[in-house]
């Protein structure tokens, strides 16, 4: 029976311990259940049922054990969620900074892409405005040397030329056309004017280039962003010279001569190319001495002699067949003879 006792004393002991960890009303029933196991086992006692004691101890233990874990774990949870909070709130300020500073870079970034473009645009201009040039947008394209502006202006370009594709047909024309329209047809170029304004027919004069250069007469640049030069270089066109606008007329013959030496284009049906132009051999049409009547001793020629260089044409139809639109006064074909309208052009159609 003792045994069962000592056994029973020492289960409530660690159980009371266990609880009384949790919470001080369990301290206050543990020592009340350890003052009942003394007076069990006094022999003398002023208590006669010290059991209703320990009893008495061990329902304070339970009460204040089980009383405990709910507070605790409600400081528990309170404090768990405090910390996600914090944690939460920590995590949303350093993504919003991350957010704000990513923005702020963006925005840094395109006011740095803006002030460039700026200024690139501003450069731009400034050297359009150094070599006369007029920013156009092409809307249509009439043949390979030829093109009509938004504007309603028709340009032709200065210095070459290439195979007939409108009026009439020469080999390469069409193909000559059809590069041009893939080149320029609703695209943005700059136009840039030589010396003449117009010609006979009205259309301006000018040289087309695709972007502006920083050198207008530097000869890289003139193969890379010039269209006239680009026309001649592939073998669309032939250098075609008049006076007074000869700013580039050197350079086209040496690109042409590159074409004409690589059989490219217009280039590979002949040395000749498929149309007229600078390198095309100088035609000398003289004029012979008409026969006289016997009873004249004198003999008169249709053409007096002139300068050298200057080249000779019966008639109109001989020299369109060398120069389609006519020839200005201040060209070697030029004779008074053709120009009957006395407006310094002859044999213009």
């Amino acid at each position: 029976m003792n045994g069962l006792r000592v056994t029973m004393a020492a289960v409530a002991i660690i159980f009371t311990l266990r609880m009384a960890i949790i919470t001080p009303v369990a301290w206050v029933g543990l020592l009340i259940v350890g003052f009942g196991l003394y007076q069990t086992f006094q022999k003398r006692t002023s208590f006669r049922k010290p059991r209703w004691l320990m009893t008495i101890g061990i329902l304070v233990v339970i009460t204040g054990g089980c009383a405990a874990p709910s507070d605790q774990v409600d400081k528990a949870a309170s404090e768990n969620a405090e910390n996600e909070a914090d944690q939460q709130a920590k995590a949303d300020e350093e993504k919003k900074a991350s957010e704000e500073k990513k923005a702020k870079e963006e925005e840094e970034k395109k006011l740095a892409e803006e002030k460039e473009k700026a200024e690139a645009e501003k450069e731009q201009q400034e050297l359009a405005d150094t070599f006369g040039m007029e920013e156009v947008l092409i809307t249509r394209v009439v043949d390979g040397d030829t093109v009509e502006l938004k504007d309603g202006r028709k340009v032709r370009l200065i210095g070459v030329n290439t195979p007939e594709s409108t009026t009439r047909t020469e080999e390469y024309g069409k193909e000559a056309s059809n590069y041009t329209t893939e080149k320029l047809e609703g695209k943005t170029v700059w136009l840039q004017k030589d010396v003449s304004e117009t010609d006979r027919y009205n259309r301006s004069l000018r040289l087309i280039w695709l972007e502006i250069p920083k050198d207008d007469m530097d000869e890289e640049e003139i193969r890379m962003k010039m269209f006239n030069a680009d026309l001649v270089l592939n073998g669309y066109a032939e250098p075609s010279t008049y006076n007074p606008d000869v700013k580039y007329s050197e350079y086209f013959v040496k690109f042409a001569r590159e074409a004409r030496e690589n059989g490219t284009g217009l280039w590979a049906y002949g040395e000749n190319g498929t149309t007229k132009g600078d390198l095309d051999p100088k035609e000398e049409k003289k004029t012979t001495t008409a026969a006289t009547p016997k009873s004249s001793s004198s003999a008169t020629t249709e053409e007096p002699a002139t300068g050298q260089g200057q080249e000779y044409y019966q008639n109109c139809t001989e020299l369109r067949k060398v120069y389609p639109d006519g020839v200005p006064s201040d060209h070697p074909a030029y004779a008074s003879k053709h120009d009957r309208d006395k407006d310094d052009w002859a044999c213009e159609r």
